[in-house]
């Protein structure tokens, strides 16, 4: 009898680092819901899963409103059913989030919310949302950042926003492991995405001085991030939980 393969849902997965784990995951043999924020065009993540033969479906989430997540969490429940019969996701990856950067005397409280609703608010109630899906078997995958483990200027909200993301994932290991539910987080290194405006992809000076702190000697390629995703959300992990797994190529050590 063949085995379903396994489902997973990846948030922010209309660009960036969040399609390149889109990818990784189908290339790994899993059938995708890519999520994405509504009105943003998630037709390119879905033709190219398509086109590697892979399986996807498509999901609008807004992170930063907890009814909407609700609403998204029972869409998804009927997707679920109606697409590949099945009530259980195997794996969500919190990859969606923010960056809001500046010095301390710049900040504003609208960033701190913005900042804190998404990152930190949206994780923690797009994972309560799915847990009846998640029960027995799922694996959550929330992506931090390297930055809660060396400094850079203008990063204070932003780095704070993930170490609580990582506090989270610990905590929560513990508490949903007797459900059968593994929560891990993986902290990314700089990459050259479209994030932060796409800095780390479009200069070449920055990359530079980067490449010269980080122990492999440069910054990373999004698919170096979805590939370790990848890894983590295989059954070769599946001991493995409460963790934080850093990919960064010993950045700043």
């Amino acid at each position: 009898m063949m085995t379903a393969l396994p489902i997973a849902l990846v948030t922010g997965a209309n660009r960036g680092l969040g399609q390149s784990i889109a990818l990784a995951l189908a290339r790994s043999g899993h059938r995708v819901v890519a999520g994405h924020r509504p009105g943003s065009d998630i037709s390119e993540t879905l033709s190219s899963i398509a086109d590697m033969g892979g399986e996807a479906e498509a999901i609008a989430i807004d992170l930063a409103d907890v009814a909407g997540i609700r609403s998204a969490a029972a869409s998804l429940d009927g997707l679920l059913a109606q697409r590949w019969s099945s009530s259980h996701l195997d794996v969500l990856v919190n990859n969606a989030g923010v960056g809001v950067f500046g010095g301390v005397e710049a900040v504003s409280a609208e960033d701190f919310d913005v900042q804190l609703d998404t990152n930190l608010r949206g994780t923690f109630f797009l994972i309560q949302a799915l847990l009846p899906l998640l029960d027995g078997g799922g694996h959550v995958i929330n992506v931090s950042t390297s930055l809660t483990r060396h400094v850079s200027p203008e990063t204070a909200l932003y780095a704070a926003s993930k170490a609580a993301v990582e506090a989270l994932s610990r905590t929560l290991a513990g508490e949903l492991g007797p459900r059968g539910i593994r929560v891990n987080t993986l902290a990314p290194g700089p990459a050259a995405t479209d994030f932060n405006g796409g800095a780390m992809r479009d200069s070449g000076d920055m990359r530079a001085w980067i490449a010269e702190r980080t122990a492999l000697g440069r910054v990373a390629d999004p698919a170096d991030i979805a590939d370790a995703v990848a890894a983590l959300a295989s059954r070769h992990m599946r001991w493995v939980t409460g963790e934080r797994i850093e990919v960064s190529g010993g950045a700043f050590l």
